[in-house]
């Protein structure tokens, strides 16, 4: 799996999320933490999901 850094996270005083893109899901991670637990959601959740954070 390829994670990568969100782009608004370099700016957030070390409040790091990592993605990995999966065949119809998307994975997310705390980067400061890369062998913890992840969290792993559809690609339809995570639209949902970064809808309601903008919002």
């Amino acid at each position: 799996m390829i994670w990568r850094k969100a782009r608004r996270s370099n700016d957030q005083g070390g409040h790091c999320v990592e993605l990995a893109g999966l065949p119809g899901m998307v994975a997310l991670r705390d980067s400061k933490d890369p062998d913890g637990p992840n969290l792993v959601m559809s690609r339809a959740a995570f639209a949902a999901f970064t809808a309601a954070l903008k919002s």
